[in-house]
Parts: C-alpha cells; structure tokens; sequence
C-alpha cells in the first residue's frame, strides 16, 4: 500500500511541475511557460479523450490523469498547487448582478 500511496504522490507533484507545451494553453498565448496542466480546463481534456487522443509518452498520460480526476470532480486536490503557485484564471469571472433600468 506504501508502494502504491508514493507512486501516487510522484504523479501529483510531476502534475504540479508540468506545464502546457503546445496549443491554446501553451506558452505561445500563455509565457512564458504555459498553463499549468492541472489548470487546463476539463473540456479542453474532454477534446484530447474524444477526438484527437492524448499526446503520446509521460506527457499523455498525465493529462489523462487529470481530465479522470477532473471528470471524477476531484479537481480540488490542485488546489495545494493553485495556492502555492497562485491561480491561473483562464476564464473571464461570471457576472452575479445586473441592474436593469426602467
């Protein structure tokens, strides 16, 4: 159990370290480094899973890894990243109010 709780933590923090290298996320619209994979929204990976198929390599199946944990709503295990590292908004904040004039 040991093995497999380490192997797990090994993955978790290669996420964390790893960043879009290619595409709309990559450092080409977001320098200078990329986004962050965990940061990748959950649609995006969906595209990779339906159509286009993951990257081949190490690559591949970390995005795989987090379009699962996205898909199983697990997402909040980036979170330690996301404070560590400060979050990366990639979508525009949703407007809560509207005032509308009579």
């Amino acid at each position: 159990m040991d093995d497999l709780a380490e192997r797990m933590r090994a993955d978790l923090e290669e996420i964390g370290r790893t960043f879009m290298p290619f595409g709309k996320y990559g450092p080409q619209h977001f320098p200078p480094h990329g986004v962050p994979i965990y940061d990748i929204p959950a649609e995006y990976l969906g595209w990779f899973a339906n159509k286009a198929g993951f990257p081949k390599g190490r690559f591949g199946v970390l995005l795989q890894m987090v379009h699962q944990m996205k898909a199983d709503g697990s997402d909040t295990a980036f979170d330690v990243f996301r404070k560590r590292y400060g979050r990366t908004d990639l979508k525009p904040a949703k407007r809560k109010s509207w005032k509308f004039e009579e």
